[in-house]
């Protein structure tokens, strides 16, 4: 399969299109992608937006992400459709997000579902992590 990786503003994606990747990989389960407003909230500020689309320009994939583009760059989300899941296309969109700060470390707070397919793409786990929900 052939895709291409593509840095983009989060503001000008269709969010529905957007939702459809979110639904379709199952990060939509752990998403407010009921609450419309806080989700493209999500999506038009994070700073570093990257997509995967096939030739025909289907999305296929997302990492959003906040970034100092100098010491870290937090990934929020990695989500890909899940009949294109194991074809390198996670792989290509962290990669991806590693070539736009070269410098940062990548920080990602995995998904349970995510957390034996986080090592294989080259994270390493960090036992202080820690979470304030609102």
């Amino acid at each position: 399969m052939n895709f291409k990786i593509d840095r983009v503003d989060g503001a000008a994606l269709d969010l529905e299109e957007v939702l459809g990747v979110y639904h379709a990989s199952g990060l939509g389960e752990r998403r407010p992608v009921g609450d419309r407003e806080r989700f493209a909230a999500m999506v038009e500020n994070a700073n570093l937006v990257l997509v995967a689309r096939d030739e025909e320009g289907v999305l296929l994939g997302i990492v959003r992400a906040v970034s100092d583009f100098s010491y870290v760059t937090y990934v929020s989300d990695i989500a890909v459709v899940r009949d294109h899941q194991r074809r390198g296309i996670g792989r290509a969109l962290i990669d991806a997000t590693r070539g736009e700060a070269p410098d940062a470390k990548l920080v990602l707070l995995s998904a349970p579902a995510a957390v034996d397919y986080s090592p294989h793409i080259g994270f390493t786990r960090h036992e202080s992590a820690w979470v304030l929900n609102p």
